[in-house]
């Protein structure tokens, strides 16, 4: 080649100087050295260097050693020279690549060079006496590696991936391939040109026509025809070559898998397009069939996925439908109750498109339609009210028998209703079976404790008559009114006022109370009725209180004087009083003086006669409650012994240093330990006994403090005494009787700390530990236990030798 050739030329100038060394070296002491040669002005010597030009040797040369270059120094002539030479290739690595010979001068390839790893090579020469003076100075040598076309072109990876869209037109980049040369880039050596030299269609032979180009210098593939379908063939796998030497050199191979991407060229369609199904009435949230549909894109994609829509036939939104994933199906459900009596069958028209919109390559085909014709089903409904809650507004004081609600509930299957009242807590409804009409039984009553926020509340339930006999129930609320049905109460009834007249004595204070609630109680109106002047009224507070006092100087003793007191309701109510006023005569400080003639004065309001007989049956009550209790003692004490239960072993009775409290029966298995007859006759058992509440901390008895929100000596309410008709009534009863007492201005305040009995210090009893038994149970005798009554029966059962 071109390189051989120069180095041949190169080879032969200086073998020719070798044989013609005496005819070149006078040349070259007359051409190179000038400084030599003799002037008109006598010898003169110019100091000079080497110049050698660069030294071009071929890379993977197999004649080795190779002689390159010989050097010469002109003090060769004058005496022994020396060559040496340095730098990479020499003693530097990579080493042992060159030498010279440090006689004749001639340096020379010791092995075969590479290219691709070295590309050049740049030494230095010395020329040296023997005793190694340097005798000129040192020159430069350049190597340059010629490059050989050795090494294959090679592509980035083995397989190339892209894709196309379907239906692309010709000249649509798809991908690249890239590859690379390792030769000298500016020779031919490395000169790249691509190819495709084969075509496999996925699957195998769906196309054969060629479908891809390639840009032999770039590598790039672009489509070149036509015809580019998924629904026909989804991939193709491309063989490309590259060469190097512009395609006349060394070569190599690779693939390159193209993807055919769908587009969404294809509609859905119904299959098939008509459906029969079947729904129940006043049903919700359950699937009533599915609809099919088929799609030629890719499955699982966007271009795939249908899209359902009701557009006719539910204007109601009875219906709704929703796409299956998996399976690509609608699923049609009910999501609002159908209604067999009023629609016996839903037509639905249905519609399907993809969730990708449709690509402007596809057809221009009309969207697919399907029908789904729905049969109602009938089921025998629960009846429905009108209105849930029923509300009324009725005055308290309504008449009994006053219709309060109708037409409140219909049957959606025409079926025949009956009526009734589940829970009316006061009884003060009736209701007609069959008609629904709601009546007042009684009066209402807004102190009722189920009355709260004045609005009580029933439960008023309806059942049809068909098989099953479903029922449905809804609220009555009821609000109430207040009226006037009570007249207001003058209290107190009796008193004291000095006889000295004149306005600046002390009187008698009045006021009243009123069971109704505001407007119908307070202000109170007070007057005298027939009275003579002698005992003004004055007012003291305009809505609650009034004072009587004389208005002349009047005898001691007792006077009956008539008030009249009217309330503020409408219509007013007005409740005449008569009240005992004692007269006496006051000192200074205002007190009475004497209070006898309040009991032996002929005009007293209550007879003297009928005061005694009371004090007199007092008397008697609580002798004949002293003796019960004293009998009782005396029969525990002297029971004989052997008899009793517990045996001590003294004669000594402790049981009288122990103090007796509230009996809170015996578990779940004494059953007798709580009377419910009781609860159920309250009236005939009468008020407990005072012992029976406990009293005031830090209060002595008789002292009780008085409640700060009602005035003073009002009379107590009067506390319920109706036996409950049912055993569930306790419960209502109990709460009737807090009710009251919530409301009794005599009893303590709420909050009042409360004290038990004082029971003193120590105690006589003996330990627990001494209680024991003289006699085995064998030796006992048990059957007194049947004369204790009741409560006593399971322990005998217990003991019972039979």
């Amino acid at each position: 080649n071109h390189w051989n050739q120069i180095h041949r030329q190169q080879l032969l100038v200086v073998c020719v100087c070798m044989s013609v060394c005496v005819c070149v070296c006078v040349c070259v002491r007359t051409v190179l050295y000038p400084w030599r040669r003799k002037s008109s002005g006598g010898l003169s010597r110019v100091k000079r260097d080497w110049i050698i030009p660069p030294i071009r040797v071929s890379e993977n040369s197999k004649q080795v050693p190779e002689n390159l270059v010989q050097i010469k120094s002109d003090k060769v002539f004058t005496g022994e020279v020396i060559y040496k030479l340095e730098g990479p290739g020499v003693d530097q690595d990579p080493k042992n690549l060159f030498e010279i010979d440090d006689k004749t001068g001639w340096i020379r390839s010791m092995m075969p060079l590479d290219r691709e790893k070295y590309r050049s090579f740049t030494l230095k020469a010395f020329a040296l006496s023997p005793s190694g003076e340097r005798l000129e100075n040192p020159s430069t040598i350049e190597i340059l590696v010629l490059d050989q076309n050795d090494n294959r072109p090679k592509f980035s990876q083995k397989e190339f991936a892209g894709a196309v869209a379907e239906f692309s037109v010709p000249g649509t980049s798809v991908m690249s391939v890239t590859a690379t040369d390792a030769d000298d880039p500016t020779t031919d050596n490395a000169m790249l040109s691509y190819s495709i030299i084969g075509q496999e269609s996925i699957p195998p032979l769906r196309i054969n026509k060629t479908m891809f180009g390639i840009n032999n210098e770039t590598g790039a593939i672009y489509t070149r025809d036509v015809g580019i379908d998924w629904e026909v063939v989804k991939g193709f796998r491309l063989k490309v070559l590259v060469a190097d030497m512009s395609g006349m050199g060394l070569t190599s191979e690779a693939h390159a898998i193209i993807n055919v991407n769908d587009i969404n060229n294809n509609r859905p369609r119904f299959s098939p397009d008509q459906y029969i199904m079947s729904a129940v009435e006043n049903k919700v949230g359950f699937v009533i069939g599915w609809v099919n549909a088929t799609d030629k894109d890719e499955p699982g994609t966007g271009n795939w996925q249908a899209k359902y829509t009701i557009t006719k036939g539910d204007s109601s939104g009875n219906f709704d439908i929703h796409t299956d994933p998996g399976t690509n199906q609608g699923i049609l459900s009910v999501i609002k109750a159908l209604d067999f009596e009023s629609q016996t069958e839903h037509t639905l028209t249905l519609t399907v498109e993809n969730v990708n919109p449709l690509s402007i390559k596809a057809p221009n085909d009309p969207m697919s339609i399907a029908t789904v014709v729905v049969n109602v089903a009938n089921e025998n409904e629960a009846p429905r009210f009108n209105k849930d809650p029923i509300e009324i507004v009725v005055p308290e004081s309504v008449a009994p028998g006053t219709l309060l609600a109708s037409n409140i509930a219909y049957d959606p299957d025409n079926a025949k209703l009956r009526y009734d009242i589940p829970r009316d807590p006061e009884g003060w409804l009736i209701i007609d079976a069959e008609t629904g009409e709601i009546k007042a039984r009684r009066s209402f009553s807004v102190r009722s404790p189920h009355v709260k926020n004045n609005i009580y509340t029933a439960v008023i339930r309806v059942t049809d008559t068909d098989s099953g006999g479903i029922s449905t129930t809804a609220s009555l609320v009821i609000s109430l009114r207040e009226t006037n049905d009570f007249p207001p109460q003058l209290f107190p009834l009796m008193g004291t006022v000095c006889s000295e007249a004149g306005r600046g004595t002390p009187g008698l204070v009045l006021t009243a109370v009123d069971e109704d609630l505001a407007p119908h109680a307070e202000p109170f109106t007070f007057d005298l009725s027939g009275i003579t002047p002698s005992f003004p009224l004055d007012f003291l507070s305009p809505e609650t209180h009034a004072m009587l006092h004389p208005l002349v100087e009047l005898e001691t003793g007792e006077y009956v004087v008539t008030v009249l007191v009217t309330d503020s309701g409408s219509p007013s109510l007005t409740a005449s009083a008569q009240v005992n006023v004692s007269v006496c005569s006051c000192g200074k400080d205002s007190d009475c003086k004497s209070e006898s003639a309040a009991v032996t004065s002929n005009q007293v309001g209550v007879s003297f006669i009928a005061l005694l007989v009371v004090m007199a049956s007092i008397a008697l009550l609580l002798m004949l409650l002293l003796l019960a209790v004293a009998v009782g003692n005396c029969r525990r004490h002297h029971m004989k012994k052997g008899q009793g239960l517990l045996v001590g072993e003294s004669d000594d009775d402790i049981r009288d240093n122990v103090l007796n409290y509230d009996e809170q029966g015996g578990g779940e298995e004494d059953e007798n330990a709580f009377n419910i007859d009781l609860l159920r006759n309250p009236a005939d058992v009468g008020p407990l006994p005072a012992s029976f509440y406990p009293p005031v901390t830090g209060i002595p008895r008789g002292n009780q403090p008085l409640r700060r929100d009602y005035p003073d000596n009002l009379p107590s309410p009067s506390y319920p005494r109706k036996p409950p008709a049912d055993p569930t009534d306790i419960e209502d009863f109990i709460n009737d009787g807090l009710e009251v007492a919530d409301h009794d201005p005599n009893v303590p305040p709420y909050d009042t700390a409360l004290i038990y009995d004082y029971e003193g210090d120590g105690s006589l009893a003996g330990s627990l530990s001494s209680i024991a038994s003289a006699s085995s149970d064998g030796d006992q005798d048990y059957d007194y236990l049947n004369d204790w009554g009741p409560r006593f029966k399971k322990l005998a059962n217990m003991y019972d030798p039979r």
